[in-house]
């Protein structure tokens, strides 16, 4: 077992004993106006004048830009992975959604992160929708995230609702913060994996995962 998926499994177990990250009731956030007040000072700070014609609007639709941005903090991919079918036809082999393209916001600088996530399972009994897997995606994107917390929270909620015999979940994205800032190196594209059951048990699992993630790629 690699150094990266020895972490990646501490990342998925500390998940499971305590979620850190708090997300704040709609009551104890600031208001609008205190939103678009922020934003006055950050164009202030850069030394642009607030006043001119073209900022004007900025402030307010940068708070809207945000609250659509960021919509995945009202969002509960519990009550989206919620529903399951039984009619599977004794179906048990894997189930592959891959190349779900996604964006997200790094935490450490909140500027995007893009790329494409793979997400399997292995069924036991049931099977989720399809576009339930992408929504999932999307809720956890559309907050501030690490790739590698991000990847360990798909897999954590996915093992969880659909209780499968494993899950396997790949994240490939550019980041910006490596990109436009720092180093300044673009096209670079990070990746993480994070596995579950079957998955984190057999290698022979794992490349059957690979494998389908490469089909038709060649």
């Amino acid at each position: 077992m690699s150094k990266r998926e020895i972490s990646m499994d501490a990342i998925v177990e500390s998940l499971k004993k305590i979620d850190t990250r708090k997300i704040l009731a709609k009551e104890d956030r600031p208001s609008q106006s205190e939103a678009e007040d922020a934003v006055r000072t950050l164009i202030k700070w850069i030394g642009e004048d607030v006043d001119r014609e073209g900022l004007l609007d900025t402030p307010k639709r940068v708070a809207k830009a945000y609250r659509e941005l960021f919509g995945g903090y009202d969002l509960d991919a519990d009550e989206v992975l919620g529903r399951t079918f039984e009619e599977v036809g004794g179906y048990e082999d894997m189930v592959l959604v891959r190349d779900i393209p996604f964006f997200t916001h790094c935490e450490h600088h909140m500027v995007p992160v893009i790329g494409k996530a793979h997400v399997a399972y292995l069924p036991d009994g049931c099977v989720l929708g399809l576009s339930k897997i992408a929504r999932t995606i999307d809720i956890f994107a559309r907050r501030l995230q690490t790739q590698e917390n991000m990847t360990a929270q798909v897999a954590h909620t996915i093992d969880d609702a659909l209780e499968p015999r494993g899950v396997a979940v790949m994240i490939e994205a550019e980041h910006m913060c490596m990109a436009m800032r720092g180093i300044k190196k673009q096209g670079s594209t990070t990746f993480t994996t994070a596995f579950t059951g079957a998955f984190h048990d057999s290698s022979a699992e794992q490349q059957n995962f690979y494998s389908m993630l490469r089909m038709g790629k060649d």
